[in-house]
C-alpha cells in the first residue's frame, strides 16, 4: 500500500473509531447510572447493545481488510468521555444531570456521525460496497441515538429547569454534598 494514501487514511480513520466505539463501551453503562430518568437510563443501555455491534462489524471490516483493529487510541472519543466523567462527578440535582448526561452523550454522537461519515465516503470512493453498507449501518444507529438523545431532552430539560425554581432558601445555603445526598435520600 502507498504511504500517505486514502487507503492508509481509511483504516487509520477506523482504526480511530474502533477506539472510540470501545471506549463508549465502558463509558455508556457509567452513563445509564447517572440518569435517573428511567427512559434516558433505558436508552443508554440500549444503545450500549448497539455499539457492541458497531464494534463487531468493525471487527468484521478489518477482517475484510486483512487488518487490525487495534493500534489508535481516539483521542476525540477520549476527551469526550473525561468531559462526560467530570459532568458526572458534579453535585445537580437528578433532572439537572439528566440534562448534563443527554448534552454530553449528544456531544459524542455527533462526534460519531461526523466519523462515519468521513470514513463511508472514503469506502465508496475505494470501491467497499460491502463495507458501505456496513458503515451506513452504523451512521443511521448514531443519527438514531441522537434523536432519541433529542426527545428525551425536550422533556427532561423542562423538568430540569422546573425543579430549578423550587430549590428552597435552606437547601441554597447546605453545602453541595449535603444536598446530594438529600436528594438521593428523597
Amino acid at each position: 500500500m502507498p504511504q500517505g494514501s486514502l487507503r492508509e487514511l481509511y483504516i487509520d480513520e477506523l482504526r480511530d473509531l474502533y477506539s472510540a466505539e470501545t471506549q463508549l463501551v465502558k463509558a455508556l453503562p457509567k452513563m445509564a447510572k447517572a440518569a435517573s430518568h428511567s427512559q434516558l437510563r433505558q436508552a443508554f443501555e440500549e444503545h450500549l447493545r448497539e455499539t457492541s455491534e458497531q464494534v463487531s462489524r468493525l471487527e468484521q471490516i478489518f477482517e475484510m481488510l486483512d487488518e487490525k483493529p487495534s493500534g489508535k487510541k481516539c483521542l476525540g472519543m477520549e476527551g469526550l468521555v473525561k468531559e462526560g466523567a467530570e459532568t458526572m462527578r458534579e453535585k445537580y440535582a437528578d433532572e439537572v444531570m439528566d440534562a448534563a448526561v443527554i448534552g454530553a452523550a449528544q456531544r459524542v454522537e455527533h462526534y460519531e456521525i461526523g466519523a462515519y461519515g468521513t470514513v463511508r465516503e472514503f469506502a465508496r470512493l475505494l470501491g467497499e460496497d460491502d463495507h458501505v453498507s456496513l458503515l451506513e449501518q452504523t451512521l443511521r444507529e448514531e443519527k438514531q441515538a441522537d434523536e432519541k438523545l433529542t426527545q428525551l431532552a425536550q422533556e427532561i430539560n423542562p423538568q430540569a429547569e422546573a425543579g430549578s425554581d423550587e430549590t428552597s432558601e435552606d437547601e441554597i445555603e447546605r453545602p453541595q454534598s449535603t444536598r446530594k445526598n438529600s436528594r438521593r435520600a428523597a
